[in-house]
């Protein structure tokens, strides 16, 4: 099975179950991010999964493109991906575990779908601990629908369990769904996911959201319960089609192949041989996906674009080791944009800016290890602790240290070295918890105010500057908000204290905030800005569009508060550029 037509039956089957079916989201999240990327289906829809009413309904189902970075060392095996594409569907408060166990299982087995033996699937569910009980009524359906109780396998929570997206926010137990990847036909009858995860590939996650977490850790039941679902489109390929190794599918095989061509190596020439070339694969097309978003994301040195820069070079890295000479990574990005060109369009709007990016990195990165060769050179003896100062502060891999070192006779201690890098990533894990630890998950008032906040600046900016201002990305938290928008130079001081005075002279009119569902042809007609309207008007949906007075109208899910004066005041505390033709401004909230 094609990745086209695994994609086109979920949808349809999801359409007859009377689901609406929206666009991806972008990679980027939009309103107030708690993380970098879009990592499900789900983080674009939490106002929703909070209540705020869906303009599409309570059943909805989509194909959402995600990237995850957690994972980026254990990328290089048959199965670990970056970027993947997710097939997911929810219930708004609506069907519960019962209709969505019985949907998941009939898409899986039935014919007419996609027609897998029951007999080479497993399932999980939540082991129970303190916070919640033993989902005993999950496993009840799953024996009902025919799975003998040996294939259930009880898990805990960090298995069997998601959520919040935040710190706080919608969560619940969970039931997975795996496919038998062993040796064999079929499983031993003594073989479940609980007591041999190594031969099982998970496919498709059920989440039960009907607890909140609060902010004191406590877990409180939801007034509405949600169900949210996810299908990973290249696993489920994996199993259809009795591959053993995700890079044979259908969006990945053409990638393999280039690299092929260019290496002037075989895929199977060898385990490192193998390694670097998913390495290369899944790397250059994450990236690329990354930059192909509207949002404008490009390399850079902090969020989105470190991790960009990171993809690429860690691809170049790896393509030296295959014996790749020379700027590659353009010709591998036109092969990922040929493969999602057509579902994804945003990918052929932006296909020259990314191959542009990506030789410029490819130029930056050489530079990068002249200069690590250099200091490299200048240290008579390398110790562990001088490869990670070369990896931290020069950029340059360790890879290439231990193999300069071993030329020299000579060893280093990679212990000391994996030392020095597990501090550095915990300190960075513990600054971007911090950073995007606010966000609308937790719909706290200081973070409803500052959101509504944003809508007024975007139309003050458009007052002051002109009506090319767009929006490029928000995140906001209960202590500031910061607003990226297109702007082709610097916002003088004087431009900057005319936006902020004309933000509050609208907030102390005291407008009244409200939204309504408009399709996209009615939202231009009174006015609205906002993103993506391509993706809606070729889907038809209807859209929430909220109104400050007549001030404001803007494309938006919300919450936003219901009037001006709740805001209080706003002062902008910087202006300063992003990339090319993006500024960003951060402004606080003060009590008036």
């Amino acid at each position: 099975m094609t990745s086209k037509e695994l994609r086109q039956k979920y949808l349809e089957f999801f359409k007859s179950k009377g689901h609406a079916i929206i666009p991806s989201a972008s990679l980027i999240p939009e309103n107030d991010p708690t993380v970098l990327f879009t990592t499900a289906g789900m983080h674009p829809l939490v106002p929703y999964l909070m209540g705020e009413p869906h303009p599409e309904g309570k059943r909805l189902a989509n194909v959402q493109k995600c990237i995850r970075t957690g994972d980026i060392d254990e990328v290089g095996d048959n199965r670990h991906l970056t970027f993947f594409e997710m097939l997911g569907n929810w219930s708004l408060g609506d069907y519960f575990k019962a209709d969505a166990i019985q949907w998941s299982w009939e898409f899986l087995t039935d014919k007419k779908w996609l027609g897998i033996n029951a007999k080479k699937l497993a399932v999980t569910v939540f082991a129970g601990d303190v916070d919640a009980p033993r989902d005993e009524e999950s496993a009840d359906i799953w024996k009902s629908l025919g799975v003998p109780a040996h294939k259930i396998g009880y898990l805990p929570k960090k298995n069997n369990w998601w959520g919040p997206a935040g710190q706080t926010g919608p969560c619940g137990p969970d039931t997975e769904m795996f496919y038998w990847a062993g040796a064999g036909e079929y499983p031993p009858e003594s073989s479940n996911p609980e007591t041999d995860e190594d031969h099982w590939l998970e496919i498709w996650n059920d989440v039960f959201m009907q607890y909140n977490k609060n902010a004191d850790g406590t877990y409180a039941p939801l007034k509405q319960k949600n169900v949210d679902t996810g299908m990973g489109l290249e696993r489920t390929l994996v199993a259809l089609n009795g591959y053993g190794d995700v890079f044979q599918i259908d969006t990945f095989w053409p990638l393999v192949q280039k690299i092929e061509q260019l290496s002037g190596k075989q895929y199977k020439d060898g385990e490192g041989v193998t390694k670097s070339m998913r390495i290369v694969a899944d790397h250059l097309r994450a990236a690329t996906m990354i930059m192909a978003d509207d949002r404008g994301i490009v390399p850079s040195n902090v969020d989105q674009g470190y991790v960009v820069r990171r993809l690429i070079r860690r691809a170049v890295r790896h393509a030296r080791q295959l014996g790749l000479k020379g700027k590659f990574c353009a010709d591998v990005a036109a092969v990922v944009a040929h493969i999602f060109c057509d579902v994804y369009p945003e990918v052929a709007r932006n296909e020259e800016k990314i191959f542009a990016e990506l030789a410029k990195e490819e130029e930056k990165f050489d530079a990068t290890l002249e200069k690590g060769l250099r200091e490299f050179h200048k240290i008579p003896s390398i110790t562990g602790h001088d490869a990670f100062v070369l990896y931290s502060t020069y950029g340059f891999p360790l890879e290439l240290t231990l193999e300069l070192v071993h030329e020299k006779g000579e060893g280093i201690d990679e212990a000391v070295f994996a030392q020095d890098f597990q501090k550095h990533q915990d300190l960075s894990r513990a600054g971007a918890t911090q950073k995007f630890s606010g966000g609308l998950a937790d719909h706290s008032e200081e973070v409803v105010r500052q959101h509504t906040a944003t809508h007024l600046l975007q139309q003050a900016l458009r007052d002051v500057l002109g009506n090319h201002i767009c929006q490029k990305g928000s995140n906001i938290t209960k202590e500031r908000l910061r607003f990226d928008f297109t702007h082709p130079s610097k916002v003088t001081p004087e431009e900057l204290k005319r936006v902020e005075e004309i933000m509050n002279e609208q907030i102390r009119k005291d407008h009244p905030v409200h939204f309504e569902m408009l399709t996209v042809e009615e939202a231009k007609a009174r006015g609205a800005i906002g993103l993506f309207e391509d993706k809606y008007s070729q889907l038809g949906n209807k859209i929430k569009v909220y109104f400050i007075g007549d001030y404001s109208k803007e494309i938006c899910g919300g919450p936003h508060v219901e009037h001006t004066r709740q805001i209080g005041g706003i002062t902008i505390v910087k202006e300063e550029a992003v990339s090319a033709g993006i500024r960003r401004i951060k402004a606080v909230l003060v009590d008036e």
